[in-house]
């Protein structure tokens, strides 16, 4: 291996696409791995070639979580390859986001190969040892990051492939062509190297950061207890425990590939990934993130101060509540894309504004009531009546402005509501204007100041992403000037979700079950689940039940998490894609100029999808060069 030539890093800092962070250095003049790891500056800069495969998630290019399903609904003339997937059109001949193999290319059909990422992770564990100028204890961190980035690498292929070639050491350069031909391993086994992988880093991983200016990024115990959480929930979920959909599903030796049996033990071992990684969070000092007013020149409302929990705890880099921010992943491209033209009406014309990523009506619709509960069955709220036509009051007036006529769906909802959406005539905070009772507000329909005006900036439901803006951002006449923020891959609210699925899932609804739930709706505003089902549902006993527990708890993660990239993954490892992603996708009727024609419901796309669809397929060439690779099912 140490004569093995002219292995080429320019194509790491290519796929970067300039992201700037202490990550995107790569080894650069480097003719031979010997020299690669002949001294400790080479050695790291191997290292962080080995971060810089990540994938982008920030990027609505790159990450299929955000475009590939429902969460976000972009146009025609906006089309990036996970829209292309949510329309119905990936393929075998030239998949779409191919990360099994990669893609080059420019802007949006550059697809990073993650498997290149898993041998250039081999490389390094294989050389490390060999720095002569490196001390033991930072060459244990080294390999302990170095083995969970190739653990998360194997499981974002798991997730979007399910079972794969695990790639545990990089065959020998004398290898023959048969044996380069290797199978898929059953997705049991994928999960538990993924654990393997993890346990055996954690331990010489640091607890958290203590040189922020240079090290903020690099991963702690947490992140990669937190990592070992999702990967053990996802294994015990319905898309991999015991799915009959699979049972059938063997390789070319006749092995099967997805145990047909459901087993209770993973969610066990789930649960007990989970209060470790929080326990381990909470000792590093992470907490829920709540908004702090110091310094700044206006008290704001408690309607404010609430929303600014929710929108902060995501923009607000790293606050307290971030496990694992991602600095190679920052935000600029989401932000602008998450932004209407027009907020500040004397900005209009500015095209640094894109807007393009648009919210469908169905994923506002999950939000709750103020009281907490589903729009649907909140015994006080009318559902029929949702798109009527309402004018905000005073009392309204910190999340719709006063005295203007809206839909009946824009009132009384939950907070989370108001700090993840920007709609016609729903007030937007920051901005450059503090003082709440000073706002800007958002005006869509055709012909106002936040309305479409260039095609390929527009936004196709007249739903915005709000949460995902710094509220620090600032909009000139030509500029637009974004507080980044690193993509949050991992918050606390995320993990203490996780550990209340699993408690559910094994012993049923308990007291820790509504605590962890709890503690997020208090964050926002809400009371207890138990309370606000109690006096506000239709269902009262509905948290009373495992199942009926289990659908509170979905929901609160769709809710929690929206916009950060978690439902396209939840919703595959439910099995309720095969649901929900067969439904339209809808929006307001956004070319009208009266709130009677625009509020009316639009249908924009029938989105089709099939059991085939939970797995990607492998591209077709692939599968005729190694006879020993099968296809996914359906493809």
């Amino acid at each position: 291996m140490k004569r093995l030539l002219t292995y080429i890093y320019g194509l790491a800092l290519t796929l970067l696409g300039g992201c700037q962070s202490y990550l995107d250095i790569v080894p650069d003049n480097i003719a031979t791995i010997e020299n690669a790891f002949n001294m400790r500056v080479s050695a790291e800069r191997f290292l962080f070639s080995c971060y810089s495969y990540l994938p982008q998630l920030s990027n609505i290019e790159h990450n299929p979580a955000l475009t590939a399903g429902d969460e976000f609904w972009l146009h025609e003339f906006y089309r990036m390859p996970g829209w292309e997937i949510a329309r119905g059109f990936q393929n075998i001949t030239n998949p779409y986001l191919n990360y099994w193999q990669g893609t080059t290319g420019q802007g949006s059909n550059r697809t990073k190969d993650l498997y290149q990422a898993i041998r250039d992770c081999n490389i390094f564990l294989e050389n490390v040892g060999t720095v002569p100028d490196l001390s033991e204890g930072e060459r244990r961190r080294w390999v302990a990051e170095v083995k969970f980035l190739k653990a998360y690498f194997h499981f974002f292929l798991i997730q979007a492939y399910g079972p794969i070639p695990l790639k545990k050491e990089n065959l020998p350069i004398n290898a023959g062509v048969e044996e380069v031909k290797v199978p898929r391993d059953p997705v049991d086994d994928c999960f538990g190297y993924v654990v393997e992988l993890l346990d055996e880093a954690t331990p010489d991983l640091p607890l958290y950061i203590s040189s922020e200016a240079s090290e903020l990024g690099r991963i702690t115990q947490p992140i990669a207890l937190s990592l070992k959480a999702n990967a053990l929930v996802t294994a015990a979920s319905p898309l991999f425990n015991g799915n009959p959909d699979y049972a059938n599903f063997t390789d070319k030796q006749g092995k099967l590939l997805f145990n047909p049996t459901f087993s209770m033990e993973k969610w066990e071992e789930a649960k007990a990934a989970c209060k470790e990684a929080i326990e381990a969070c909470e000792q590093a000092g992470n907490r829920l993130y709540y908004y702090s007013q110091s310094g700044l020149q206006y008290n704001v409302s408690p309607e404010i101060r609430t929303e600014m929990n929710i929108r902060n705890a995501v923009t607000e880099k790293w606050n307290n509540e971030i496990v694992w921010g991602h600095t190679n992943s920052m935000t600029g491209n989401m932000q602008r894309q998450s932004t209407p033209r027009g907020v500040d009406p004397a900005t209009r014309a500015n095209s640094n504004v894109h807007g393009n990523a648009a919210i469908p009506l169905k994923v506002a619709a999950q939000f709750y009531t103020k009281n907490g509960v589903p729009i649907e069955e909140d015994l006080g709220w009318d559902y029929n009546g949702r798109f009527n036509l309402k004018v905000g009051t005073e009392a309204e007036k910190y999340y719709i402005r006063q005295g203007y006529t809206t839909a009946k769906f824009n009132f009384d909802r939950e907070p989370r509501y108001y700090a993840n959406l920007g709609f016609d005539g729903g007030i937007w905070y920051g901005m450059g204007k503090f003082d709440d009772n000073n706002t800007w507000f958002v005006s869509a329909k055709k012909g106002d100041p936040a309305s479409n005006v260039a095609r390929d900036k527009s936004n196709f439901t007249g739903i915005w992403g709000k949460k995902l803006v710094n509220y620090q951002n600032s909009i000139g006449e030509t500029s637009y000037t974004i507080e980044q923020y690193p993509w949050p891959i991992y918050r606390l609210a995320n993990i203490y979700l996780l550990y209340a699925e699993a408690l559910n899932e094994v012993n049923g609804p308990s007291p820790e079950v509504f605590e962890f739930l709890d503690m997020i709706r208090e964050r926002a505003g809400l009371p207890g689940v138990e309370e606000a089902w109690r006096l506000h549902s239709r269902n009262p006993s509905k948290p009373q039940s495992k199942e009926g527990l289990r659908e509170i708890i979905h929901q609160e993660r769709l809710i929690e998490l929206a916009l950060e990239g978690q439902r396209f993954w939840d919703l595959r490892r439910w099995k309720k894609s095969i649901e929900v992603l067969n439904a339209p996708i809808t929006g307001w009727d956004i070319e009208q100029r009266t709130p009677e024609g625009y509020y009316r419901e639009r249908t924009l796309y029938n989105q089709a999808f099939t059991t085939r669809d939970y797995l990607w397929p492998i591209r077709e060439v692939e599968i005729l060069a190694n006879r020993n690779t099968v296809q996914n099912p359906g493809w």
